[in-house]
């Protein structure tokens, strides 16, 4: 089963309260990208979860994914609305690192911040190449360890209850 189709409109309510709480560090010049981790429901919620515990801070897409989906990359103060897989947007997220490299210059420290299964490094690997064989071949690529990924860290900054240091 899939996710359910993202509430465009809801995720554009929460990024004007944003906006509206902290105008100076919201000047993004278009709205947000509205996204979610993972690529069907129980992925999609687990990897929520674990941004909502404040456990995952990190994350990666392949550079195909962005292109696939004509999206710009991120950059550095940018912000990103993640929903779960009901479609519902549930945290603003503010992009505070990024690097652009192949699966293979993945890192301990950047494993460890994704949060994901026991945080190891040979977890990571092993779980992400799995799923990219999935994404990838949904838009039409064979995956191999020398696709470009981007590599991101970022901060929760909305809603208040659940921001990183309660502010943004």
């Amino acid at each position: 089963m899939p996710n359910a189709p993202i509430d465009h409109d809801a995720a554009l309510a929460m990024w004007a309260e944003y906006r509206a709480a902290h105008p100076a560090i919201a000047t993004d010049a278009e709205p947000p990208s509205v996204e979610r981790f993972g690529d069907h429901p129980e992925l999609t919620d687990e990897l929520l979860g674990l941004v909502l515990d404040g456990t995952k801070r990190a994350t990666a897409t392949l550079v195909a994914e962005f292109a696939a989906e004509e999206q710009a990359l991120p950059r550095v103060g940018s912000h990103w609305i993640a929903c779960d897989s009901t479609g519902a947007p549930r945290v603003v997220l503010r992009s505070t690192e990024l690097r652009v490299g192949p699966f293979t210059s993945v890192d301990a420290a950047f494993a460890d911040d994704e949060g994901e299964d026991d945080r190891s490094l040979e977890s990571w690997r092993e779980n992400h190449s799995r799923y990219w064989r999935r994404t990838a071949a949904a838009i039409g690529l064979e995956w191999t360890e020398q696709h470009e990924v981007v590599f991101e860290r970022f901060r929760v900054v909305w809603p208040p209850e659940v921001a990183d240091g309660r502010s943004a």
